[in-house]
């Protein structure tokens, strides 16, 4: 006989959510701000970026590292790993899960990681210049930091099943929840998944900008379109969601009450781009995949947590993925990132969590700042307000940076 969690028929359902977002600190605060169209957008704070190119980001101001992390870990880590370690902490309470009472190698963790912790990286990169050539610590130390928080948050609860860390910029925070299914058709019976980032001080902000894609406008409101024929790139953030899964079976015997059944997953990868070229995107088929193994659809997809990029050329070849399943505005689209900014590694984590809250209760949250789509985009894009109507199956999509894309169906429970 199959346990609970065990075997390719276990269902992977999602128990418990937590958010440190620029517009809610806290699965309820966020989501309340996020139907309201509270953008969490602003000048950022966390240093003197007057003399930079980019002035705008979305920053979780509520959060005092101080008092959120204990001050032995405050020292190790940086304030990337204090917002996971945060939102695993608020996964768990909300799931009800106390790991003390369950099996230490049965608990597994996997997050994404994207940035590998820039501001603990800015701070050895000031002890380089200050000490000379002969400090090197800061290369191994930026290293580690991709599996920083996964490592603590391991360290922190004794789950000493499987952990990993996957790679792939925003495309990486769905990967992770596929990675999840894997282990819990394997050997774990819980797994904390999800990701954060937090790359808001010079070293990252310049990192970032390399890319040519970030929204050099000041005002907030104005600087983050996607879709829009307005659009001039993307604003930065940080934050993002950790989320607890465990099979429904197992879930349902403790008294847990999931938000939502993680149904179907797809990945693909895009070529290179030819110089002056547009964006070739295989995004199309990875929606097709996720479809395909939930055995759902097109017609019976509700919403779509739509990317967004917010660069014109991105934009179109994400408009035209999605248009080319569900037929021009054929599903309604919504990309709440709009009040966050993207969070790389913890921007589709974040998508995930919204898509089961909109799950749970019926409604679409709104994409802000939109005022007209595109002509290309041919998109029933939710713009201004939320949108009430049954959501069954939501469908979240993420690319990330050098050609990654993921598609994940999730259901209702």
């Amino acid at each position: 006989m199959t346990e609970p969690g065990r075997g390719p028929g276990a269902r992977p359902v999602v128990t418990g959510i937590g958010v440190a977002a620029p517009n809610g600190l806290g699965t309820q605060a966020y989501w309340a701000a996020t139907l309201d169209g509270k953008s969490g957008l602003g000048r950022i704070t966390r240093f003197d970026a007057e003399r930079y190119p980019v002035r705008v980001a979305g920053e979780v101001s509520e959060f005092d590292d101080t008092e959120h992390v204990p001050s032995r870990l405050a020292v190790q880590t940086d304030h990337w790993s204090h917002l996971g370690l945060v939102a695993a902490d608020m996964a768990l309470h909300d799931a009800g899960v106390k790991p003390g009472d369950l099996p230490e190698y049965e608990m597994a963790v996997v997050t994404a990681s994207s940035s590998g912790g820039t501001e603990f990286g800015q701070r050895e990169i000031e002890k380089l210049w200050s000490q000379g050539p002969e400090f090197v610590g800061v290369y191994q130390s930026i290293a580690w930091f991709y599996a920083a928080t996964t490592g603590q948050i391991s360290i922190r609860y004794g789950m000493r099943g499987p952990c990993g860390v996957i790679c792939a910029e925003q495309a990486g925070g769905l990967d992770v929840m596929a990675q999840a299914r894997r282990l819990l058709r394997q050997d774990a019976s819980i797994v904390v998944t999800g990701g954060t980032d937090a790359s808001l001080c010079p070293y990252g902000l310049v990192a970032q900008i390399s890319t040519g894609m970030l929204s050099p406008r000041d005002d907030p409101e104005r600087a983050y379109l996607p879709f829009d024929a307005d659009a001039c790139g993307y604003v930065p953030g940080e934050g993002g969601a950790m989320l607890v899964v465990e099979d429904e079976a197992a879930a349902r015997a403790r008294g847990a009450r999931p938000y939502g059944v993680v149904a179907g997953y797809g990945a693909t990868f895009d070529p290179r781009a030819e110089p002056g070229g547009e964006p070739r995107s295989n995004l199309g088929r990875a929606i097709a995949l996720a479809l395909r193994e939930a055995r759902v659809t097109p017609e019976q997809v509700d919403v779509v947590f739509a990317d967004a990029l917010g660069v014109p050329g991105h934009d179109l070849a994400e408009a035209r993925a999605i248009a080319a399943v569900f037929g021009p505005y054929g599903v309604p689209v919504t990309a709440p990132k709009t009040m966050t900014g993207r969070l790389y590694a913890g921007g589709a984590s974040l998508d995930l969590a919204t898509a089961l809250l909109s799950v749970r209760d019926g409604v679409i949250p709104p994409t802000v700042g939109v005022r007209a789509t595109a002509p290309a985009c041919e998109l029933d894009l939710v713009r201004s307000a939320a949108r009430e109507g049954p959501v069954r199956n939501a469908l979240v999509l993420a690319r990330g940076h050098g050609g990654f894309n993921a598609a994940l169906l999730v259901t209702a429970a």
